[in-house]
């Protein structure tokens, strides 16, 4: 599940699931719903991801930089994640997959833009009952 939420000048992301992975997941499609309706992104074309980062919450900022780097460079819009969190010494490190599209203007209604996520509101969690949260605010 992924929500969307209300900041003064630009979007708030949280992703929430059964385990980090998944939040990071849920976090990445609320992203991508600022920019499109990801239900008409086809997750036909798979794109690799590793990130790293010191810090957990650290790594959501990484990855969710990553994902706005290859939709500007490939021109992609991505709907589906598949990812692995893994902690090497003091790194955590972000192995996955998203999958999506070229974007086409036809068939993609594009909406806002989004600039970056930022460290703003940052929060990766699992909370008292089980579930993690990924959140932060992205730059529009």
């Amino acid at each position: 599940m992924f929500e969307l939420f209300e900041h003064k000048a630009d979007i708030g992301v949280r992703g929430i699931g059964e385990t980090k992975e998944g939040a990071f997941a849920e976090c990445a499609k609320a992203l991508f719903e600022i920019m499109c309706d990801t239900k008409k992104v086809i997750p036909s074309q798979k794109t690799e991801i590793i990130v790293s980062s010191n810090k957990l919450d650290e790594l959501l900022v990484e990855f969710l930089n990553e994902l706005l780097y290859l939709k500007d460079t490939e021109r992609m819009l991505f709907s589906k994640f598949e990812i692995k969190i893994k902690k090497v010494g003091k790194k955590f490190g972000l192995e996955g997959i998203a999958f999506g599209e070229k974007i086409d203007a036809k068939r993609h209604e594009l909406k806002t833009e989004a600039k970056a996520a930022s460290y703003s509101q940052l929060l990766v969690e699992k909370n008292k009952n089980g579930k993690w949260t990924a959140q932060c605010i992205v730059d529009v």
